[in-house]
């Protein structure tokens, strides 16, 4: 047939039935359901005289542009699937449109639909997209829709986010089946802000296999009704609400007990004081007890460290008597020294109870 023209409409049997001896001019202008699908046509004429058309059927042809419909103002329903059309254009001015019927055509990018305030459905499933791409989406169209869209049909389209999609707060109905959704986490975001949403398809995505995946979105969702075709049991989401809320608590129980278990460990268990004093080796009398010692602090990572303020010095014990063979006095070099508690607080380790015990204050004070 090739072009849709008003000669077209006016020769077609069905409309010389209905229109009988009315003028052509006259029987146009009252028309308000066009139905040409499946009619070959690659091209919209000027069709400005059907002034009231409210509905137009041109699925199954082989339009690839969209033009021609501005005089439409009336019009409210589209149904334009199954054609070979590429882009999305020349349709602002329908601003009475509600329902839009794309679908099985080669659109890759959802855009030009800011005009359209009144748009409730958009039919965008399976698109004939070239290896590897995905339908993407205008984020000016998805605003402009935000308040008025609730049925949104993406089916098959490679699609593998929908973050994007969250500001469309008013969706009640949401199709994406066979695309490629596997973030878990995304999707309960998206559905938190879905408050409206009531059916749910998902079926053929990734996210599907994860382990108890349709119990995961009945909690997400409470206000889903149908999820991939199936009805959701309230009683059945009560139950897993109930269940999670008992969980959570028990962590939350759990969490705080630990942490009291911390801080009385701290309480019973404080740390030990490590010390610091000037110190010499020259002397061969504290040769002797200085690798016992260093290896004691190399064994001991958690002891204590006073600082090095200079303020930690040797018992007055040793500084009076001296510390070994010939040695006058204590020199400048830093000297590392412990002050130790009894070995059963140390720990109650066998070997550093044993090291513990034998470099006691009362041993290295000895002459």
């Amino acid at each position: 047939m090739g072009r849709l023209t008003v000669d077209v409409i006016a020769k077609s049997s069905l409309h010389v039935k209905n229109r009988r001896d009315e003028p052509l001019g006259q029987y146009l202008k009252k028309l308000t359901h066009l139905n040409f699908s499946n009619k070959n046509i690659d091209e919209i004429d000027d069709l400005s005289a059907c002034k009231n058309l409210s509905v137009l059927y041109l699925y199954d042809n082989n339009i690839t542009q969209i033009h021609n419909l501005g005089f439409a103002f009336n019009l409210t329903h589209l149904y334009l699937q199954n054609n070979n059309i590429t882009h999305i254009a020349n349709l602002s001015s329908l601003q009475n449109l509600s329902k839009l019927y794309l679908g099985g055509n080669c659109i890759s990018v959802v855009e030009e639909l800011e005009g359209l305030t009144e748009l409730r459905e958009l039919h965008l499933e399976n698109q004939r997209l070239p290896l590897g791409e995905k339908l993407l989406f205008d984020p000016r169209t998805l605003q402009s829709l935000k308040k008025s869209l609730c049925v949104l049909n993406i089916k098959k389209n490679n699609i593998d986010e929908i973050k994007e999609l969250s500001c469309l707060g008013n969706l009640n109905q949401f199709m994406a089946e066979d695309n490629q959704i596997r973030d878990i986490k995304e999707l309960e975001y998206v559905l938190s802000q879905w408050q409206k949403l009531w059916y749910l398809g998902l079926s053929g995505n990734p996210v599907c296999q994860k382990a108890k995946y349709r119990d995961k979105i009945m909690v997400m969702s409470t206000s889903l009704e149908v999820l991939d075709g199936k009805e959701i049991n309230n009683t059945a989401r009560q139950f897993l609400l109930n269940w999670k809320a008992f969980r959570e608590t028990k962590k939350k129980i759990a969490k705080e007990k630990k942490d009291k278990q911390e801080v009385q460990q701290k309480l019973d268990h404080p740390q030990i004081i490590q010390h610091y004093a000037p110190r010499n080796y020259t002397s061969p009398g504290i040769r002797r007890f200085r690798k016992p010692v260093d290896v004691l602090l190399t064994k001991t990572p958690n002891l204590a460290n006073s600082g090095d303020d200079g303020k930690g010095a040797l018992p007055p014990a040793l500084e009076s008597r001296g510390m070994g063979d010939g040695m006058e006095g204590i020199g400048s070099g830093p000297v590392r020294f412990l002050l130790l508690p009894s070995p059963n607080t140390v720990t109650k380790k066998h070997g550093l109870r044993k090291a513990a015990s034998s470099l006691s204050v009362q041993n290295i004070a000895q002459p």
